[in-house]
């Protein structure tokens, strides 16, 4: 019989169940439609959940109507795009995580005090595109320790860091130990302040690969935090695989496999995770089990636009 145990914790962050919350809540007080600039999360499952209640995901402000609702995704947005919805009168609902908006405030609060900031982070990333464009100045990002040595920074400015929230503190650390080996007056958030749930997920992975033959990762391709806990199996020595759902599970992996080690990211519903298990036992026997984990009990309070919402008029 195969085992299968799963990572705790695993699945959706406080802040991908604060993200959803605000669209389902904003349906239920105004009614379809209700516009979401970008994916709410990065999940297809979600968003095509969210869609079927009639939500309608839009790439710009320009895509939505005159004073329809509009909800700001979890991974945060610019200024300009916050004053384009303020200059149209569109009514919107920041689902920016708040751990996000922290990040944005810490960087505000740096570049205040009059230091040159830097942000590790991805390229291209909406969480990044977002904080560049809540910051005023320059603002250098950076995801290597090369890009590090080819900052046009002299090694004795005033330097600031500040990190995107999808990364680890095992993920900075080499990043944050290259900025600290060029500049001499160098500050930055305590690791206690990165992004709880990244990391949780990404100890509780390491953990899982302590006892799995293979990993799977629940999550989409375009997940920054799901690609990631792929990685750390691959980087521990596992056969390791980022799939939608248990549609994605290919038979041929189970060969050789007596225990699979079963995750999901944060963006990923808990009832993908046990479509992978359904998947499994439609092929093998296989008992589940829980590996002990931290219990996350963290909550994001909703915001307050959401109770100004009045419903849709409805034309008899």
């Amino acid at each position: 019989m195969i085992k299968i145990l799963l990572a705790q914790p695993r699945g959706f962050c406080a802040g991908v169940i604060r993200a959803i919350d605000i669209v389902d809540r904003a349906l239920d007080r105004v009614g379809a439609p209700v516009y979401v600039r970008h994916e709410i999360v990065h999940n297809r499952h979600v968003v095509d959940t969210l869609k079927a209640k009639g939500a309608v995901f839009v790439e710009e402000l320009d895509e939505v109507p005159a004073g329809e609702v509009t909800i700001f995704s979890a991974h945060g947005v610019s200024r300009v795009v916050q004053k384009d919805a303020e200059d149209r009168g569109l009514p919107v609902i920041d689902a920016t995580c708040p751990l996000v908006s922290k990040v944005h405030n810490q960087g505000r609060r740096y570049v205040g005090s009059g230091r040159t900031l830097i942000l590790i982070g991805h390229a291209g990333h909406p969480e990044v595109e977002g904080t560049l464009g809540q910051i005023d100045g320059e603002v250098h990002l950076v995801g290597t320790p090369d890009e590090v040595a080819a900052l046009p920074i002299p090694v004795d400015a005033a330097v600031a860091y500040i990190t995107q929230t999808t990364l680890s503190v095992d993920d900075t650390r080499v990043i944050i130990a290259a900025l600290e080996a060029r500049f001499t007056d160098l500050t930055g958030p305590s690791t206690a302040e990165i992004c709880y749930a990244t990391q949780n997920r990404q100890s509780a992975v390491r953990e899982l690969c302590q006892h799995a033959d293979l990993l799977l990762v629940v999550g989409s391709p375009n997940s920054s935090n799901s690609n990631r806990l792929r990685e750390i199996g691959t980087e521990m020595g596992k056969p390791a695989y980022l799939i939608a759902d248990g549609s994605q599970f290919d038979p041929a992996w189970l060969d050789g496999v007596e225990t699979i080690g079963l995750t999901a990211g944060a963006s990923a519903p808990e009832e993908l995770v046990q479509s992978v298990v359904d998947a499994i036992r439609a092929i093998a026997p296989a008992s589940v089990q829980p590996l002990d984990g931290l219990e996350e009990n963290v909550q994001f309070r909703l915001p307050p636009a959401l109770n100004r919402l009045q419903p849709r008029s409805r034309v008899a």
